[in-house]
């Protein structure tokens, strides 16, 4: 603190840091408020869904041994029609809560090609297509899922970033600029007062000096100003003898 000069201009320039900082600290309360009910939302669903998975992997797996019991190894067949291109594939975009930008994960459909085609009845195509129903259901889960968690965890990494920095204003700066506020207030104030303790001196010498020449006046001991000093003075102020002058 003491290496801030107390002065008015300093006083002025802190008060505008002071109500910057405090306007700071409203924002990012505000924003820490927003995160947290994002933060126990995102948890809610995580448990919901994760729940839900549970079921739907089941059904899903289920699903896959009455295929392969119906159709045996069918995986094999698929392989040797040569047509084992993803009909499904996932993309990733961009979500923003609260200033923070959260991935969030969707699938698209490719265009390819039913893989289960050359499969009949006798060969279990009606098995394999509930299959790639289910996992398809399946799919869209894991990929709600991956887009909670993976939201789920930069909202607590930015919870933590923005209750770092409330605290820091809260307890840091704030604080230490209210503390050299306080201390160029006080040594304003000594000045004030060291100022008014001079003048007062000053004004008691003055009336002490006055009195004692009034004494000494009284007295006939000290100087005085005559009737003719007087008149000399004002000649010095008569302007009757100035030449005029002609421009």
């Amino acid at each position: 603190m003491s290496e801030v000069p107390p002065t008015r201009m300093n006083q002025q320039i802190f008060k505008g840091k002071l109500k910057a900082a405090q306007g700071g600290h409203k924002l990012l309360k505000k924003k820490a408020d927003a995160l947290k009910v994002k933060f126990r939302d995102y948890a809610k669903m995580i448990a919901e869904t994760k729940s839900n998975m549970s079921t739907d992997a089941s059904a899903a797996y289920f699903s896959l041994t009455q295929a392969e019991y119906a159709a045996g190894n069918f995986k094999q067949k698929l392989a040797a029609d040569g047509s084992m291109t993803a009909r499904v594939r996932v993309g990733a975009g961009v979500d923003n809560v609260a200033g923070v930008k959260l991935p969030v994960f969707t699938k698209y459909e490719t265009g390819a090609a039913a893989d289960n085609q050359s499969l009949g009845l006798v060969g279990g195509g009606k098995k394999i297509q509930q299959v790639r129903e289910k996992f398809t259901v399946l799919l869209d889960m894991l990929l709600k899922l991956a887009s909670l968690q993976t939201s789920f965890m930069t909202l607590d990494e930015a919870l933590k970033v923005t209750n770092r920095r409330v605290n820091a204003l809260e307890n840091v700066t704030i604080p230490r600029i209210e503390g050299v506020l306080g201390y160029i207030g006080r040594e304003l104030d000594e000045l004030e007062r060291e100022d008014f303790t001079r003048l007062k001196l000053v004004q008691g010498k003055k009336e002490v000096a006055e009195k004692e020449l009034e004494k000494l006046k009284k007295e006939g001991k000290g100087p005085a100003v005559g009737k003719e000093n007087e008149e000399d003075i004002t000649a010095q102020f008569d302007a009757s003898d100035d030449a005029d002058v002609v421009f």
